[in-house]
This record gives C-alpha cells, sequence and structure tokens, in this order.
C-alpha cells in the first residue's frame, strides 16, 4: 500500500473523547468533554417538536436558511454593535470546528504561520496540521494565563505569520481577556496585517465582574477578522452542531467557498429550531449567567474544602486544577486515568493543551446539574485514600 496521509500520522485521537471513551467504561462522572447533562431551553424544544413534523428535512441553501441568517444578524449587531446583512456577512456552519476549519482553509497557504496562545483547544494544532500551517504557540503563564507582550509580537512579526486564532473567552484556561489586552493584539494585527480568526463560543458563559469584548467590533478590526462561534454552549445544544461564521463580504465570500464543498449545509430542521434562541431577550443571557455561575460556585466551593487549588474560571465551563498535591509523581495523563478508574471522575490531563512542558494541571468542567456536581465532590473528598 502507497504512503496514507503524512498529515494523520502526525496526529494522535483526542484526548478529551478518549478520557470520555474511559469514562463510559468505568462509570465514571464525565467532567472531561465539556457539554451539559440537562436539557436546552423548553422554548426551543418546543420549536423543535413542531419542525419535526412540518419540516423543513432537505436542504437549506448552502449559506443557510435566511431565518437563520435573519435571526443571527439581528442577535450579533445588537451584542456586537456592527450593523450586519445576512446575504453578505453571515455562514451558517456545522459547529465552530467547521467554522474554524473553512476559515483556516480560506485565508491560509501551505507554509504560513498561525499564532496560538497555549494552552490551547486540541482541534486547532490538528487543524493548522491538516492545512499544512505552521503553529507559533505563545505562552498563557499559568496561573494567571497572561501573557508577555514581546513575545506575541515576535511572533506577529515573522514574515510568514497569515494569522493569529484567538479564543475568547478561552478553553482550556477559563480566562476572558481584557478589552486592553485585546486593543494590544488589535494593534499588532493592524501593524502586521495579520487576520484574526476567532473562536468565541463561550461569549455569554462570563463571570463577574469580567466582560466580553469582541475585537471585530474594535476600530479597524472588522476589516480583519473572522468570527467563529457556535450556538452549542449558549443553548445547550452540543450535539446539534450549529455554528456561524460573521465576517465582512471579502473575507466571507472565501470561507463560502470552501464551506459549499466540505459540508454542503447545516442541519436544516436544527437551523429553524434553534431561531426562538436566537430572538430570546437579553433576560436569558442574564439567566445563563446566574446559571452557570451557580455551578461554578458549586463546583469551585467543594473543591476548595477538599483541598485543591485551581485558577478561578473568568468564563467558560472549564478550570485548571492543580493536581500536584494528589498525583505522587504520576504524569498528568496517569492520574486522570487512575482518577477516572478508581475515583470514578473524569478530566482532562492539563499536557493535552500545552506546547510548553505543563504537568501539573488538569481540566474539568462544571456544565453539570447540581446533583451530578455534588456526586463527583463526593467521589474526590477522599481521592488520597483511593489513589
Amino acid at each position: 500500500m502507497k504512503e496514507l496521509s503524512r498529515h494523520t500520522g502526525k496526529l494522535t485521537d483526542s484526548v478529551i473523547r478518549r478520557m470520555t471513551r474511559l469514562a463510559i467504561e468505568y462509570d465514571a462522572v464525565n467532567l472531561s468533554q465539556g457539554f451539559p447533562d440537562f436539557d436546552p431551553p423548553e422554548f426551543i424544544m418546543d420549536r423543535l417538536a413542531e419542525i419535526a413534523t412540518k419540516g423543513p428535512h432537505q436542504y437549506t441553501p448552502t449559506w443557510g436558511s435566511l431565518a437563520y441568517r435573519e435571526a443571527l444578524c439581528k442577535k450579533l449587531t445588537h451584542w456586537m454593535g456592527i450593523p450586519l446583512n445576512p446575504n453578505e456577512n453571515i455562514l451558517a456552519t456545522v459547529g465552530s470546528t467547521e467554522a474554524m476549519m473553512a476559515a483556516l482553509m480560506a485565508v491560509t497557504n501551505p507554509g504560513d504561520k498561525l499564532v496560538l496562545f497555549s494552552p490551547y483547544f486540541e482541534n486547532y494544532a490538528a487543524q493548522a496540521e491538516f492545512n499544512s500551517v505552521e503553529p507559533i504557540f505563545v505562552p498563557l503563564n499559568p496561573p494567571a494565563f497572561t501573557f508577555d507582550g514581546a513575545a506575541l509580537e515576535d511572533a506577529f512579526k515573522d514574515p510568514k505569520t497569515k494569522a493569529m486564532l484567538l479564543c475568547n473567552p478561552s478553553n482550556p484556561s477559563g480566562r476572558v481577556f481584557t478589552k486592553e489586552e485585546l486593543q494590544f493584539i488589535a494593534d499588532l494585527a493592524i501593524k502586521y496585517d495579520v487576520i484574526i480568526l476567532t473562536d468565541e463560543v463561550y461569549e455569554h458563559i462570563i463571570f463577574e465582574p469580567n466582560r466580553h469584548t469582541y475585537i471585530a467590533a474594535l476600530p479597524g478590526m472588522w476589516e480583519r477578522t473572522i468570527c467563529c462561534s457556535s450556538l452549542s454552549k449558549t443553548y445547550s445544544i452540543t450535539g446539534w452542531r450549529l455554528g456561524y461564521i460573521a465576517a465582512n463580504k471579502e473575507l466571507l465570500d472565501q470561507c463560502k467557498k470552501v464551506h459549499d464543498f466540505l459540508t454542503v449545509c447545516a442541519p436544516s430542521p436544527l437551523q429553524e429550531a434553534v431561531i426562538p434562541g436566537l430572538l430570546a431577550p437579553d433576560s436569558y443571557y442574564k439567566e445563563l449567567q446566574d446559571h452557570y455561575t451557580h455551578m461554578k460556585d458549586i463546583f469551585t466551593n467543594g473543591l476548595k474544602d477538599i483541598g485543591f487549588t485551581f485558577t478561578e474560571p473568568q468564563g467558560t465551563y472549564f478550570m485548571m486544577v492543580d493536581i500536584s498535591a494528589f498525583s505522587k509523581g504520576k504524569s498528568d495523563l496517569e492520574f486522570c486515568e487512575e482518577l477516572c478508574k478508581k475515583v470514578g471522575v473524569a478530566a482532562v490531563p492539563g499536557s493535552s493543551f500545552f506546547k510548553e512542558d505543563v504537568n501539573h494541571l488538569a481540566r474539568f468542567h462544571f456544565s453539570k446539574k447540581d446533583e451530578t456536581l455534588y456526586e463527583a465532590l463526593n467521589r474526590l473528598a477522599d481521592i488520597r485514600k483511593k489513589l
């Protein structure tokens, strides 16, 4: 057999989803892969029930149904402060994963470089590899997960740097970048002619007093930003695989070409079913914030009582927890495997997110019902005995 793809030969399976499989095998509380165990909002479920019998069930226009794009435009115009046109600025995608892949394919060529903060969501490096793009990793230094401005500028000034993929709020660190930090990044992008690809799927899961700033809304940035996002987290529908790209017409037209041949269209009945969520009033997002703050407080207070130290998340439903006091010289992967098998709680080894040699952290998520979180904490309470 002739040589198979060199790209896939350099990759492993997803560590996150590997830990989910281990959680299923050992009946562990799955705090590794980030999805809720509670239902989407009732008004979305009601609309889904209607769509199931009435349709649509066939292809939408490739760019997404007009109703979906119009609803997205209304929502994004409200939150971003940028007036958007459904025919020129919005593309419906199969989740944010496809959105980012399409954006990366649309703007880069083999040999280009892509700036990434480390730690980073594992998909990003794989997407760079598939596009023959070289990542330049700039550390977010734990425990505060701040970056060094000079190091970031060094990455931007590389003549081969074409784009930066910016996750904000940041998975896995839980960091929410300040407006001043984003302005610094924006100034570099303009100075060195770099395109910013954003991953903003946690835009509405923010904890006080933090605020989310859309870098695309900063002066001069709409011209060079491709906003990639998903509805999975905001509406608790991770399995629906609904996402979008928002960008100026010139950039979006390039993304449309990739999407057209990559996935054709996002699921048509689900595009229609989610529209009540996109048109929800501001009160929905306040309730969402309160709900996630409640879950965060349950879990973080419980971890403190057990003796864990961690970085308090500013946004997302993830947190990086220091496992040094419990790992007894094991690698973080060995620790997480034993945590799953012997304690009955699944987490993700932190090293799977870092380019640097960081081996003392694990990522947990807290997007779960109260009883699920309390069960996880009860299992973790005697972690020293079980390990």
